[in-house]
């Protein structure tokens, strides 16, 4: 396998607030291939949007930072660009759909001049190129009447045709890589389920690689390749998606799998929450982050921090139950 399309390495993202300085994203790693797709899973506030927005140099400085790491695209240090540089990135070559599709596209605007905006800038077409350019995507996003849409305001469509127009609106300069922040969670099943089948159709057409940001193992089992599980900013384990759901080795992954319905199992059996909370980011705890909620918990997991032990080539965790003098739990 040559070069990844994007190697993120030791990134650590900070905020400074009146209280300290909340260490949201602590040294992840990981990369993603030409036309594949990469999950990262995790609770809330564990630091999956933020790893994302930094993709992209999308956190406000002040008060965040990124502290420390590379994010290496195409030969490029984003992290090291300005941001006169980074616009010549974002959409071009990284496109982004948002959580909420409702408050990422402006309400006075028609929805025409919104799709349109982005090609204007980076490619030098006129306006009738941008409009048919946008038709076309429309009609792959499954948009009926595209030419009529695109004189209507984002008001005068539903929730499932708002997020269509947002990955519309992503893909509009042939972007290499899509990143979808929690992209279904505002969709009902049946819309989530339709929009789960555009994003593999779209990569299928395509051949643009994918970020999905979600806490929502159903969709991850349905679209990943590959999955990243990040628990208090950092990545506790990584692993193609049967490795995960067949052999997760982390107690938080097995913890996420446990509070999750299964249909390929005992129908009774009960869903196991994961009991206490995640730790202060603003003192992160010496030993493992998990530590304080699992079940398998040792004296060392609570004062060192374990190493990244390596599974097989793709399937990595961090956890101390992997060292040889531990006894094995599961």
């Amino acid at each position: 396998m040559g070069q990844a399309l994007l190697e993120i390495n030791e990134l650590a993202v900070s905020f400074s607030t009146q209280g300290g300085e909340v260490q949201a994203v602590r040294g992840v790693t990981f990369a993603v291939e030409k036309g594949e797709t990469v999950a990262i899973v995790g609770e809330s506030g564990c630091g999956k949007s933020v790893t994302a927005q930094s993709i992209m140099r999308l956190i406000p400085e002040p008060p965040g930072r990124i502290k420390n790491g590379t994010i290496h695209m195409n030969g490029k240090d984003l992290a090291s660009l300005s941001e006169k540089q980074m616009r010549g990135v974002r959409g071009k070559q990284i496109g982004m759909i948002f959580q909420d599709p409702m408050t990422s596209l402006n309400p006075t605007l028609k929805v025409g001049d919104q799709l349109t905006e982005g090609i204007l800038v980076h490619q030098k077409i006129s306006k009738n190129e941008a409009k048919q350019e946008a038709i076309n995507l429309l009609n792959l996003v499954g948009i009926a009447n595209p030419e009529e849409r695109l004189n209507q305001y984002p008001h005068q469509f539903s929730g499932g045709m708002r997020q269509r127009l947002m990955i519309a609106m992503a893909l509009m300069c042939k972007p290499e890589l899509l990143i979808a922040d929690e992209p279904t969670t505002a969709l009902d099943v049946t819309i989530q389920a339709q929009i789960i089948d555009l994003f593999k159709e779209i990569q299928r057409k395509t051949g643009v690689a994918i970020i999905i940001i979600t806490h929502d193992l159903g969709v991850v089992a349905q679209i990943a390749d590959r999955i990243n599980v990040m628990y208090a900013g950092e990545i506790v384990e990584t692993g193609t998606v049967k490795e995960i759901f067949y052999d997760p080795q982390h107690p938080y992954t097995r913890g996420l799998l446990d509070s999750v319905p299964r249909l390929d199992g005992d129908r009774t059996q009960k869903l196991i929450p994961i009991v206490g909370s995640p730790p202060d980011l603003f003192s992160p705890p010496e030993g493992c982050a998990f530590a304080a909620r699992c079940d398998y918990a040792m004296d060392v997991c609570l004062s060192h921090d374990p190493e990244h032990t390596k599974l097989t080539d793709h399937h990595y965790t961090k956890c101390w139950l992997q060292d040889k003098r531990a006894q094995k739990p599961f």
